[in-house]
């Protein structure tokens, strides 16, 4: 049985590394727009380039770059037993993109699952992270980018009741768990 999934959270959350734990898990692609985006730059392709410069100032890259990108990836063969979105969507607009372009591949989102961690551990879980382009001030300008403008989607998804908020501020192991029991539980 297919399995699609979103994951929806702040920079830091985990999302990225309990995505490639159910990936592994149940055989699906994880699908990351920072991946895909970071793979761009250091490739220096046009769309890398481009999106090179909202990065380093720690803005969001424009939808119409994402969006190309998430079709496209949609249609590898890997994702005909499903995948999970990471990071995607993160704003309103995208959300609706996303579920315009499932409904065009009869497909849906099976669950949204979005990982909550306060700010301030956020910081410091990035910090150490120690990223190139992760400096406080950036930091902090991606959390309240992602405040502005990812938090209406987990409301888009609220309305919708297709939304599970799993406690983001626990042990790896634990947010594993928690989201394993979600999924077989079916919410």
């Amino acid at each position: 049985m297919a399995m699609r999934l979103i994951f929806l959270g702040p920079p830091g959350a985990g999302k990225g590394t309990q995505a490639q734990i159910i990936s592994e898990n149940h055989q699906i692609p994880h699908i990351s727009t920072g991946d895909i985006l970071r793979a761009a730059v250091s490739q220096k392709t046009p769309l890398g380039k481009q999106a090179k410069d909202y990065m380093n100032r720690g803005e969001l890259v424009p939808d119409a770059l994402i969006l190309n990108l998430i079709q496209d990836r949609l249609s590898y063969e890997d994702t005909a037993n499903g995948w999970i979105l990471d990071g995607f969507p993160r704003n309103v607009n995208q959300a609706a993109f996303l579920s315009e372009l499932l409904a065009k591949l009869d497909q849906n989102a099976d669950f949204v699952l979005n990982l909550e961690v306060p700010d301030e551990v956020l910081v410091s879980r990035l910090l150490e992270r120690k990223r190139k382009d992760d400096n406080e001030e950036t930091i902090r300008r991606r959390l309240e980018v992602y405040h502005q403008d990812t938090v209406p989607v987990i409301n888009f998804y609220q309305q919708r009741d297709a939304l599970k908020t799993i406690d983001g501020d626990r042990t790896m192991e634990e947010v594993a768990d928690q989201l394993n029991e979600a999924i077989s539980s079916g919410f």
